[in-house]
């Protein structure tokens, strides 16, 4: 389905025009019929010569209601401008045009109307000729222009013949997969509810769908779906939509918010565009200017920061960053308008090259500028690449969801990506993050050095505990887990449960050191059952080296100030099993008596058993677990 927006001055008969075509009356507002003026978006359908059937929005052409107009032609293929033949090219006629040509409209048709008035000979030649001087400049240059009459139906059939030849010339809107329904209108209809309707693009809905209202949050269901007064199933991109929701207040959604699939389009406050100042505008645009902005039907305030220069001449051309003071839904190529709020005026508008950028740029960096014309002419692998870089560690879906290409698009960017070794999966494919290598090799170093300081500062010890070093580089949990896990593959790294070193990293003990260890080691050796304690060991040896032999296994801390070489743990815990095999319990007097050892050791070695749950205190007396 395509879509065609009228466009022209008031009252040169757009509306007419479309009522003339199609025998419907766009104008379903009363005032706008008791005044004989458009004032809201009005719509009609068409069935051209050749069979195809498009959806046609009729747009007001005062000059109070722009705002209206430019609700409207967000989503249109082409343009059928209005243009009067008593009349000829008028201020709105202007405005209208230069509305069209900021939005990139791929073509169009102008049709002359009240071609049955009594106008002077030679009259419409003059009326032609000043039409193409308007459009020399224009996406609409090449449009034929078609003499028509809505009272006598003059040239209307060559009006939809001049209508099927661009519309020939321009695509199909491509279905991918992340459908937006810019809501322009909403009412109740009596026995449905809530009615919202609008002009369908990048995905298709289908009755049932639970859908999202952005940037709101809010979940509901479409209930139904038709277009051209047609009920539909599923509603495919390009046409005019009205969905009836379910549960949903008409006082809980306006013009202006977006239908989407849920967790498809995040809202944004910040964007990344191009900006073209308009030659008709009155003076320069300034950095840190304050615009209203215009997007599909949404409106919202916008304060601009130039990156390249302090100020944009009539004319020019410049890289923003948009700064919006209410969220939004937008996607990469989005064209919008600017507008003045005083006066209330047409002076710019642009295309949306990052709808998610990570922060605030730098100005007049040609680096920033450099990225960004990257970002604007792109292959899709590029454009992941870029958003990458600026959002480290990203699932699929999240790049999917912030670069507004479709699902297999950006799978096939990734893998060709990732085989070149721009980008680095981290973990399982299925739930992967995807790092720029860059990204990966700044975080890898960074760990390393804060290891490397680490074993600078306590050479004894194994590692760094894992929680210290999270701590430090401030990463999320999945993040960190997957950095160590990655680099543990690559064998730069060793990791424990609770620490990580460096692979290089060894504890080694001075050639004094050794000599005090193996005299305390010894001292276990001849009494196990009764070692020195941790306070004696570690005035032997001292705390970090005392730590060290409990990290290598040398001994083991079976309480705050008990400690056990390996074998008597294990030749005690083997006693106390085998024996509770034979009876049912056992005392902290029997393992005293039986090892020769202390009562306070006696009793720290079986709270050390409850805690592994191997025994469970019954009373003074241990069971097994």
């Amino acid at each position: 389905m395509r879509l065609v927006g009228t466009a022209g001055h008031v009252d040169h008969g757009k509306s007419t025009l479309v009522q003339a075509l199609t025998g419907i009356n766009p104008d379903r507002l009363l005032e706008e019929q008791a005044r004989a003026m458009t004032i809201d978006l009005g719509f009609a359908w068409l069935t051209l010569p050749h069979g195809e059937t498009i959806s046609l929005v009729d747009v007001p052409g005062h000059e109070g209601f722009i705002k209206n107009m430019l609700a409207g032609v967000g989503g249109i293929d082409v343009a059928l401008l209005v243009v009067a033949a008593d009349e000829g090219i008028m201020p709105q006629t202007r405005e209208h045009l230069a509305i069209l040509d900021l939005m990139k409209i791929q073509g169009g048709v102008v049709a002359l109307t009240k071609t049955d008035l009594d106008l002077e000979p030679g009259w419409l030649d003059l009326v032609q000729e000043e039409i193409r001087a308007a459009l020399a400049s224009t996406c609409l240059r090449d449009a034929e222009i078609i003499p028509v009459s809505a009272k006598t139906r003059v040239g209307l059939n060559e009006l939809q013949l001049a209508l099927e030849r661009v519309l020939a010339r321009v695509a199909e809107k491509f279905d991918h997969r992340r459908p937006r329904l810019p809501v322009d209108r909403v009412f109740t209809m009596s026995g449905f509810g809530t009615v919202v309707t609008g002009t369908l693009s990048d995905g298709h809905f289908s009755v049932g769908d639970d859908v999202e209202i952005a940037p709101r949050g809010a979940r509901t269901r479409i209930r139904g779906l038709q277009a051209h007064k047609q009920k539909l199933e599923t509603a495919l991109p390009g046409g005019r939509v009205a969905i009836n929701l379910a549960n949903v207040p008409t006082d809980e959604i306006a013009r202006g918010e977006v239908i989407v699939l849920p967790d498809t389009y995040a809202p944004t406050t910040l964007l990344d565009a191009r900006i073209e100042w308009l030659p008709s505008a009155p003076k320069p645009l300034a950095h840190g200017q304050a615009l209203e902005m215009f997007l599909y039907a949404s409106e919202v305030g916008a304060r601009v920061r130039l990156l390249e220069t302090d100020a944009l001449a009539p004319g020019q051309r410049g890289w923003a960053q948009l700064l919006l003071h209410a969220p939004l839904v937008a996607a990469k190529g989005d064209r919008f308008i600017l507008r003045y709020a005083s006066p209330s005026i047409t002076v710019g508008g642009g295309e949306i090259v990052a709808p998610h950028p990570r922060a605030r740029h730098k100005r007049k960096r040609p680096e920033v500028i450099q990225q960004l014309e990257r970002a604007a002419q792109g292959t899709p692998a590029e454009l992941v690449r870029q958003f990458i870089e600026q959002h480290p560690a990203l699932e699929l879906r999240e790049m999917v969801h912030g670069i507004a290409l479709d699902e297999a698009t950006t799978r096939r960017a990734v893998a060709e990506l990732t085989k070149n070794g721009d980008v680095l999966a981290l973990g399982e494919e299925r739930s992967a993050l995807y790092v720029a290598q860059g990204t990966w090799e700044r975080w890898r170093e960074k760990m390393m050095r804060e290891l490397a300081a680490y074993h600078k500062q306590f050479p004894l010890r194994a590692g760094m505990p894992r929680q210290e070093l999270k701590s430090k580089l401030n990463f999320t949990p999945r993040v960190f887990d997957a950095l160590l896990e990655q680099s543990a593959l690559e064998q730069r790294v060793r990791v424990a449960e609770k620490n990580a070193a460096l692979a290089t990293h060894r504890v080694e003990f001075d050639a004094a050191t050794q000599v005090k260890v193996n005299a305390l080691l010894k001292q276990f050796a001849r009494a196990p059952y009764n070692p020195p304690s941790v306070s004696d060991a570690e005035a032997a040896v001292g705390a970090e080296v005392l730590n060290a032999l409990v990290e290598q296994g040398a001994v083991e801390r079976i309480a705050l100030n008990v400690l056990l070489t390996p074998h008597a743990r294990a030749t005690m815990q083997q006693w106390v099993v085998n024996t509770l095999q034979t009876q049912p319990q056992i005392t902290a007097a029997e393992l005293r008596d039986h090892f020769d050892t202390s009562r306070k050791y006696a009793i720290a070695f079986l709270e050390h058993l409850d805690a592994q749950h191997v025994t469970k205190r019954v009373g003074d007396a241990r069971v097994l677990r």
